[in-house]
């Protein structure tokens, strides 16, 4: 006994000694041969075993590339040859690479490196080693490793990769995180750290090593002391030393500080490996646009890539045909180990066999189901980490404590949320509130903020390319130097005659920054009118629109049309095009101080169609930041946003509510080049766009399309806008559930601005934004035009339901003209609105009807737009619209729709739908028409129809009868009778 005693210590003092000395044992094991093929600044590109690429009859070996995660040392794969991956896949048959990009600390540069250079040197790599061989990749990574493989292959869509293999690569970060961090904890967090711990600091090897060993520190003590427990027996240490050594020591290299802040900020912050929209160099990529085979492995007790965070591929790529294979191994024993010499590594080489078609498909692979698991659940159970550890007390104990963590985070969440929502709406709220006449506020003023606070965060998106605010900023300041130029000065006014593009939002911030007036013209019939009503002196127009622009009189500037712009100008033409103009060679003058807009002073002015004629609206920098504030606290606009606008730029939601919500909420702008389904699905994938801004009725043809190509699996979480009809919201909302709708209600003029928060009364406008001015709705005879007064001679205020005039209270930050005063009382000051509202018993506000087009029938007023609600809430109904017609020297109303193909309408459909309106709101006439005209904005229009008169009578036209309280066919003779007698006709 006391030889054996004497003996055990003498071999654990001279195993000790070889420990302290050489870092581990000497196991005499050496790493697999290899030849660098490749070396470039940011990796060197291994082939293992470059002398046999090819199997005994001489068919090549299937490519399988191999990526390690960013902070790990490329010889993971090749721990041991016996049991390594490279070893296994070799002897399978496969012909095995290996990418490794070295240490930041001893390649140069490698400090500066970003996340971007490693998903391009990924993809440089996969058409390398496609030349090598003249065959697809199978793109292969573990853990981070495996999230580079998903977003290369995203970033080139999958050209030249045959497969995707991933080992425990999270997807939806913020499902489950390590230690079961809620992720509305840990993104604010990670945006911390990202702004402005990691852009000054970088984290060395040795800091990697002991962050992973602390995710699991049970594990990792129990490995030390089981080692130390056995020191004196070299026989059992020997085969688990090289994967002892690895962990413990040799694995781990540095991480930039650029790359990880760009990780966290990308991956954790906003999760657009999930959502989509994440931007590599300059170009936005979704894993949406995955379409090879993936094969995800998962550990069951893995707590670093968590199943429910590895399983999240499922919803982020829906095209892509994956499989899952479980092992009951934690993160590192996926890849390492005994359990992956067994499992991982010949599952690997047997699913790229079979994917090159040399094999059938692996034993213990199956179809990856996106399961829904409860909030608090990531996946990995209790009972399997008591299993795996061993460490029974001390797994329970941190069980335990995750359980508390899980319960009290589950019971505060709510009121987490509310505090997030609150933290980021209350410095909006209290900013809008200071807001005095002599303030300086403006677009430009906002987007030069923005660009101060985060100089490489992206502005906006367009075309497949990522502007970042650093870039878009001086690309307006270069652009202000161009106008001044050419004698543009503050408060003089220019028309902007462009089409959707980046160029025209870069006009608009640039006028905005010099204090001039943004004259936004439509691209309509009615531009020399919007010139003369809008003083335009100056028109900024784009190549698209030039020769219409040259037609309208003032001067002409050309700006934008990207590489293929082509101009023609004729010769002596005084067009200018600014793009020629070197801004280096500009002098700016004394007068110029970048955006002097102050709150009261003009910066827009819109224009629209009221009672048939074009009308200038004043737009003040107040009145816009009212709604750019309003809008931003409305739908809760944050900077994992990307507000993507399907509307062109000049119509007045745009300006006021999409990019200015957008900018004020520090969210992306994406902008699309036209309406087109397919466009749309593909954008929103490929940009990761959570809010969808509309106008009036632009949403029929996305709702309406089958070839939308989104599923439940799409990013997008609201749609905002205004006009749209109760029908089509309803069937948007059901077509893109889980999405709602935030519907506004702005006025043009005055300070107004109500919204649908809640989205609980599809169809309502809601109740005003905090900030919005006051308002209340304004007895009002529509027959008369005349405001009704009370027995003091005061406007009487409306009760709940009664029908009225909506007004704003008239603010001293506002530049109004035709004010009301003594409105409700003496010397009070108010602006009226266009239209005509009710109230609720919920105080939500109902819009009723334009004051210029409600029917002024015999019997009273009949207001349109509760019958375009009613009518569009049948299945069958398009679009719907109301309107007079004069018959007799009467008005009747009559509705028109369009049916959704493949349907058609009856009588008893029409009283099932009109059910709940008093029978004088019910229209005399309705008609199946084939098509309803809509503007350039999407708002559908009657004036042709009206015209028209009276609908011909047939199978598609009905009268309502209220004799019968009910709809019968409109017949000839009902016709002609109606013509001679006017509605008398229409009651028997």
């Amino acid at each position: 006994m006391l030889n054996g005693s004497v003996r055990r210590v003498v071999a654990t003092a001279q195993n000790g000694l070889e420990v302290v000395r050489l870092g581990g044992l000497e196991t005499e094991a050496r790493p697999s041969d290899f030849r660098i093929v490749e070396r470039e600044p940011m990796y060197r590109l291994r082939r293992y075993f470059p002398d046999d690429v090819s199997d005994s009859a001489g068919t090549p070996r299937p490519p399988i590339v191999l990526v390690p995660p960013m902070m790990m040392a490329a010889d993971v794969y090749d721990v041991t040859q016996e049991q390594g991956a490279v070893g296994i896949l070799h002897s399978m048959g496969l012909d095995p690479w290996v990418v490794d990009f070295g240490s930041p600390a001893t390649e140069e540069g490698g400090w500066d490196r970003t996340l971007a250079d490693h998903i391009v040197a990924i993809s440089e790599i996969v058409d390398r080693v496609h030349k090598h061989t003249g065959q697809d990749v199978h793109l292969s990574g573990y853990s981070q490793g495996g999230m580079f493989a998903y977003q290369a292959a995203a970033y080139r869509r999958c050209r030249g990769v045959a497969s995707l293999v991933t080992f425990g690569s999270p997807v939806d970060t913020l499902a489950a995180l390590p230690f079961g961090i809620p992720g509305d904890i840990a993104a604010p967090a990670a945006d911390f750290l990202a702004d402005h711990v990691f852009t000054r600091l970088s984290i060395a090897g040795w800091m990697a090593r002991t962050g992973f060993q602390l995710l699991d520190p049970v594990k990792t003590a129990k490995s030390r002391f089981d080692f130390l427990r056995q020191l004196h027996d070299r026989e059992a240490l020997l085969p688990r030393e090289q994967q002892r050594r690895f962990l413990a020591q040799d694995g781990w290299v540095a991480w930039s500080g650029p790359a990880v802040a760009e990780l966290l900020k990308q991956f954790v912050v906003h999760n657009r490996m999930m959502s989509g929209g994440f931007v590599i160099g300059d170009r936005p990529v979704s894993l949406a646009e995955l379409t090879c085979p993936i094969l995800a492995f998962v550990g069951e007790v893995d707590d670093i890539g968590q199943p429910a965070a590895v399983r999240g591929i499922r919803r982020a790529a829906p095209r892509a045909e994956i499989f899952e294979s479980t092992m009951r191994a934690g993160h590192f024993g996926l890849v390492v180990g005994s359990l992956s010499a067994s499992h991982t590594w010949p599952t690997t080489g047997a699913w790229v066999r079979w994917r090159a078609g040399l094999g059938p498909s692996p034993d213990g692979i199956a179809p990856m189901i996106a399961e829904d698991l409860p909030e608090a659940e990531t996946g990995v159970s209790v009972t399997d980490r008591l299993l795996h550890t061993g460490a029974s007390m001390a797994e329970v104990g941190v069980g335990a404590v995750r359980g508390v963590l899980g319960a009290t985070a589950q019971a505060v969440r709510g009121s987490r949320e509310l505090s997030a929502e609150a933290a980021r709406a209350l410095p909006r709220l209290v900013r809008l509130g200071q807001i005095q006449p002599h303030t300086r506020i403006s677009l430009g003023k906002l987007l030069a903020e923005a660009g101060q606070r985060s100089p490489r965060g992206e502005c906006f998106l367009f075309d497949d390319r990522a502007y970042t605010n650093e870039s878009v900023n001086v690309r307006i300041d270069n652009v202000v130097k161009g106008l001044i130029a050419c004698g543009v000065r503050p408060s003089t006014r220019v028309g902007v005659l462009m089409e959707t593009r980046p160029s025209a939002l870069v006009a608009i911030s640039a006028l905005s920054r010099m204090g001039a007036v943004v004259v936004l013209l439509p691209p309509t019939e009615d531009l020399r009118e919007a010139v003369r009503l809008g003083r335009v002196a100056t028109v900024i127009s784009d190549p698209d629109n030039l020769r219409t622009a040259e037609t309208l009189g003032p001067p002409v500037l050309v700006l934008g049309g990207g590489e293929s712009r082509v101009l023609n100008l004729e010769p002596g033409s005084e067009t200018v095009d600014l793009e020629r103009i070197d801004p280096d060679a500009v002098e700016l003058p004394a007068w110029y101080r970048p955006n002097p807009g102050r709150a009261n002073e003009l910066a827009f002015v819109l224009f629209g169609r009221f009672g048939g004629e074009v009308e200038a609206k004043h737009i003040t920098n107040h009145r816009w930041a009212l709604s750019a504030f309003g809008t931003a606290t409305a739908a809760n606009l944050g900077r994992g946003d990307t507000v993507y606008s399907i509307a062109p730029l000049y119509h007045s939601s745009v300006l006021l509510a999409t990019l200015g919500g957008a900018i004020v909420g520090g969210s992306r702008i994406a902008l699309t080049r036209g309406l087109d389904p397919e466009r749309f699905a593909t954008e929103v994938h490929r940009y990761g766009v959570t809010v969808v801004a509309y106008t009036w009725t632009m949403m029929r043809e996305l709702v309406d399309s089958s070839d939308s190509g989104l599923d439940a699996s799409h990013p997008i979480r609201l749609f905002i806008g205004s006009g749209m009809p109760r029908g089509l919201w309803l069937r948007t909302m059901k077509r893109f559930a889980p999405a709602q709708v935030l519907e506004f209600y702005a006025s043009t003029e005055g300070a107004v601005v109500l919204a649908n928060v809640s989205g609980a009364k599809p169809g309502s406008k809601g109740r005003p934004l905090p900030g919005s001015t006051q308002v209340r709705i304004a007895a009002y005879d529509p027959v008369t035009g005349r405001f009704l007064e009370d027995d003091r001679g005061l406007v009487r205020e409306c009760r709940a339901g009664e029908v009225g005039v909506l007004l704003g209270q008239a603010t001293g930050a506002e530049a109004v003209s035709g004010a009301m005063r003594g409105v409700f009382g003496a010397g009070d000051a108010w602006v009226a609105t266009e239209h005509l509202f009710r109230t609720d018993s919920d105080g939500d506000h109902w819009l009723m009807d334009d004051k210029n087009s409600v029917v002024t029938a015999l019997r009273g007023p009949v207001y349109g737009e509760p019958i375009v609600d009613a009518l569009g809430g049948l299945d069958q109904a398009d679009l719907v619209v109301v309107y007079g017609v004069t018959v007799g020297g009467e008005e009747i109303a009559v509705a028109a729709l369009t049916l959704r193909p493949g349907t058609s309408l009856t009588a008893a459909d029409l009283a099932d739908a009109l059910a709940e309106l008093e029978p004088g709101q019910c229209p005399d006439l309705v008609h199946v028409v084939p098509e309803i005209p809509i503007s350039n904005s999407y708002r559908p229009r009657r004036g042709a129809l009206r015209a028209a008169g009276l609908p011909n009578p047939g199978v598609r036209a009905w009268y309502y009868d209220a004799g019968r309280d009910g709809y019968r066919r409109l017949t000839r003779a009902v016709l002609t009778d109606l013509k001679q007698r006017g509605s008398a006709a229409l009651t028997g």
